[in-house]
């Protein structure tokens, strides 16, 4: 029989009620337990101040001056590249740190005998998931015990040493750990193995996070924030449940967020919430059991049992029961929205923090939107069935402004700490590389000895009659230079490299001696270095002109000393065959030639005005003139520089290609072409040749092309592009500007070897040449720099020790007291050559005290100087007759 349809009516509108009535009864319960834990739901508002705070926190710990006061360490973990557990119990936990580490030997023992790899020395990493400070990757101070350990003898100590030692006690296999990590790292480079865009790792347990930035290049910086809030900053939304549960902790005070989100904190929150509640005749009907009492009894995995949507209750109903607490219906509803109110306000903390690591990585890369992957591992968010979805939904409403991306770790610890490993172990055999091939240029004490006693061996061949070396020289007697310099107005040219200069020089000697110059700089165009000498000298005249108009003096006939930094065979004072062009000049029918004729032929073809040209000066002689001036013990010039040269006061004596046997004569040593005979070829390396075999004047001026401001960063591009060509430098890629001759100026050497330099500026400097670096390129290129820079500076201490010890033993001194008067860009402005050049003058010639006197445009001041002194001497000569 069929039902009427009225009652199958009236039964439908009945269930209703009572589903309504259920319902009700339900919304009710659950607005009690919100209003009962209020302060432990948070507003965004609320979220993004928390945000805030911990902004704060980082950049505190970030902070050289504020690390130590900080509660949020930012331990640098020197992780710098992303990849192209536990073994304690409670009876462990607690013991001696030798039985600790000992007990961690005898696993690792373990398990390769079972693997069958005891014999093997294999590369380790090591996941130690405490808060530990680095200092290089295989090393890590234990800064503090945390998760209830608390083996003695053990914080302030270095946790690899301590496992070295118990597995060096051990005596039956031999371990080489490479690599100690966090495991929030080992997540992120788990992760970033899938996910090359992988920046940041949390564990949820949640205890830290990591994240790869930091203000030189990019590191990965182990946050630690567990210990948020340590210094009273989060009182304000901390409970009376939090501090409950710190109160009982193994560290009261500390770890004090750890103990609002973790997951070893979780299930104890909901405990004591429960307590209270049931003593208030909220839950239970006011029943309190033993088994409710007990510390430990509800865990984080009974709060993700409880939550789950189908089975919640039912699993709710089983875990009280067992607790002792005969619930209802009503009871189990309710002990699920406290979890879930728990677990939520966890999911949230979390989502703050993590967002703010955010935010400073969106800031730091400078992106108007972040795209980056969060390396997640944990048991709360792999098995609690809503916290994944509620963190993921919160931190994109905190951080509206980027696309984040969770990634799930798989044995992030473990397999995280093996990648880093993987890393070290890649990276140390590339840095044995690298220092391999480096090595060729750090040269030892009896190399440089060596160098000294060859210099010494070719200066001696140089003054000889017969050698076929042109020792050139310049009749600058030391008596002559002591007398008054002539009082008047002296022209000046000054060429040795792409910019030339003409100066107005106004000596006045007697009680007040003065210099006071004027000068114009003036360009030389490529295409006219490289010309016919013709144009060249040209060119220089119609400069000269330009300065004589400049200055209103185009009428009067000035005296004129003309500096020219090229290696001339002098015959006189006024008289300068060029031996052979050098720093890029090319220009025709010059070589062989008297260069002052040269000058006078061009003047006489502009026929604007007249000039005396008195003498030609070497930028090295004008240097010692200069130094001269002012302290009369200087008798060593040295240029270091575009080009590096040096000249010398020596014993007439002893220089056979003048002739003569009394006083002293200025010798320029051009010393640039030492080593042009093969006798350097022992330490230069294929690099120096690769700059040679390129250069304009190949098989000459060798020791220059190893020393002088011109060549350097020519050489460090070779080395690079070699350093590129094996995979060791900008990821294998050589790009069209590392191609590119010259673009590595030594100016760039000077700036990426400043000691106040971080790497991320060395990068920018990387990134102004086309060259996109890492971190590791940048560490990588500011080593090569450093090393070519401090050969040049010792090479060319080792000639000038050489030079000085030969005047010493030239007057039969056991000690020497001498000047050196030194100019150069490179001397000057290297923020390293000059104190290795000293103190290697000083090693290698002991017996001699050398002081070096910066000269205040030698090359100008010293030519006037000189042509000063040629001028007084033509009067005497006059006289004389």
């Amino acid at each position: 029989m069929t039902e009427a349809p009225r009652g199958r009516a009236g039964r439908m509108i009945a269930a209703q009620l009572l589903a309504y009535y259920f319902t009700e009864l339900k919304d009710d319960q659950l607005k009690k337990i919100d209003k009962y834990l209020y302060s432990m739901r948070f507003s965004d508002d609320t979220l993004k101040d928390i945000m805030k705070r911990f902004q704060r926190q980082m950049e505190s710990g970030l902070g050289r001056d504020t690390n130590a006061t900080a509660t949020v360490k930012m331990l640098p973990t020197f992780v710098r590249s992303i990849p192209d557990g536990s073994v304690a119990d409670e009876s462990i936990e607690r013991q001696e740190a030798l039985n600790l580490f000992g007990h961690v030997a005898d696993c690792l023992g373990d398990f390769m005998e079972k693997q069958k790899i005891k014999d093997k020395k294999l590369p380790v990493g090591f996941t130690f998931s405490f808060p530990c400070a680095q200092t290089k990757l295989d090393e890590a101070v234990l800064l503090t015990w945390t998760k209830k350990f608390k083996a003695s003898a053990v914080e302030g100590m270095d946790v690899v040493k301590l496992l070295n030692k118990a597995i060096k006690k051990r005596g039956d296999y031999e371990a080489d750990i490479m690599a100690v990590v966090n495991d929030t790292v080992g997540t992120m480079m788990t992760c970033g193995f899938d996910d090359q865009r992988c920046e940041v790792g949390i564990i949820i347990e949640l205890r830290h996070i990591d994240l790869v930035e930091g203000d030189e290049g990019r590191m990965c910086i182990n946050t630690e924030w567990g210990a948020f809030g340590d210094d009273g900053s989060l009182e304000d939304i901390r409970t009376e449940f939090d501090r409950e549960i710190d109160r009982g902790s193994i560290n009261p005070g500390k770890q004090l967020f750890e103990k609002m989100a973790s997951g070893m904190y979780i299930g104890e929150l909901v405990r004591l919430i429960l307590v209270k509640m049931a003593k208030e005749g909220l839950l239970f009907e006011g029943r309190i059991t033993p088994e409710l009492l007990t510390k430990g009894k509800i865990e984080t995995k009974h709060v993700s049992a409880i939550e789950k949507t189908k089975e919640g209750l039912k699993k709710c109903m089983e875990i009280l029961t067992r607790l002792g607490v005969e619930p209802s219906d009503e009871d189990c509803l309710a002990v699920q929205h406290v979890c879930t109110i728990v677990s939520f306000r966890s999911a949230n903390l979390i989502s703050s923090t993590l967002g703010a690591i955010l935010s400073r990585l969106k800031e730091n890369k400078g992106v108007a939107r972040l795209r980056t992957t969060v390396g997640i591992d944990g048991s709360l968010y792999k098995m609690h069935p809503q916290y994944a979805r509620r963190l993921h939904k919160t931190v994109r409403r905190l951080v509206p402004d980027s696309d984040v991306r969770f990634l799930l770790s798989e044995s992030g610890s473990a397999k995280g700490a093996a990648m880093v490993t993987a890393v070290a172990y890649r990276l140390t055999e590339q840095a044995r590389q690298i220092q391999e091939t480096l090595a060729e240029f750090r040269l030892s004490k009896s190399q440089l000895l060596e160098v000294k006693k060859r210099m010494r061996v070719e200066i001696e061949r140089g003054l000889k009659k017969d050698s076929h070396q042109e020792a050139t020289s310049l009749r600058c007697l030391s008596q002559r230079a002591q007398r008054p310099f002539e009082n008047g107005d002296f022209l000046a040219l000054d060429l040795g490299g792409t910019n030339f200069r003409v100066l107005l020089v106004k000596i006045r000697s007697g009680k007040k001696r003065s210099v006071e110059m004027h000068n114009k700089i003036y360009a030389i165009p490529i295409e006219v270095m490289q010309g016919t000498g013709e144009e060249l000298f040209d060119h220089i005249v119609h400069c000269i002109s330009d300065f004589l108009d400049y200055m209103g003096m185009k009428s009067a006939r000035l005296p004129l000393g003309f500096t020219f930094s090229f290696p001339c065979h002098q015959t006189s004072l006024d008289a300068g065959i060029l031996v052979t062009w050098t720093k890029g000049f090319k220009a025709t029918d010059c070589e062989g030639e008297d260069v002052v004729e040269l000058l006078r032929d061009a003047i006489k073809r502009k026929e604007e005005f007249e000039l005396d040209v008195v003498a030609i000066v070497n930028d090295t002689v004008g240097t010692m003139m200069t130094c001269a001036y002012e302290e009369p013990t200087c008798e060593v010039g040295l240029i270091a520089g575009t080009g590096s040269n040096a000249c010398y006061m020596e014993e007439m004596r002893n220089i056979e290609i003048v002739g003569g046997t009394e006083g002293r004569m200025c010798v320029n040593m051009e010393w640039g072409a030492f080593g042009d005979n093969g006798c350097l070829d022992d330490i230069r390396t294929k690099y120096d040749q690769a700059v040679d075999e390129n250069s304009l004047n190949e098989g000459k001026q060798r020791y220059e092309k190893m020393c002088s401001g011109m060549y350097l960063g020519e050489i460090v591009r070779q080395i690079l592009i070699d350093l590129t060509k094996r995979g060791f430098l900008f990821r294998g890629q050589i790009s069209e500007t590392l191609k590119t001759r010259g673009i590595f100026e030594t100016k760039f050497l000077s700036q990426i070897e400043s000691d106040r330099l971080a790497l991320l500026q060395v990068r920018a400097i990387l990134q102004q040449l086309g060259l996109d670096s890492t971190c590791d390129d940048s560490i990588i290129v500011k080593e090569v720099c450093g090393t070519v820079s401090r050969r040049a500076a010792q090479i060319c201490g080792a000639g000038m020790a050489a030079v000085v010890d030969k005047i010493r033993e030239n007057r039969q001194l056991e000690h020497l007291d001498i000047t050196v008067g030194v100019d150069g860009t490179l001397y000057k402005l290297h923020p390293h050559f000059s104190p290795i050049f000293h103190q290697t003058v000083k090693e290698l010639a002991p017996k001699c005290d050398v002081t070096f006197l910066l000269s205040e445009d030698g090359s100008g001041k010293g030519a006037a100087l000189i042509t000063a002194v040629g001028c007084r001497q033509r009067e005497l000569d006059a006289q004389q007759q």
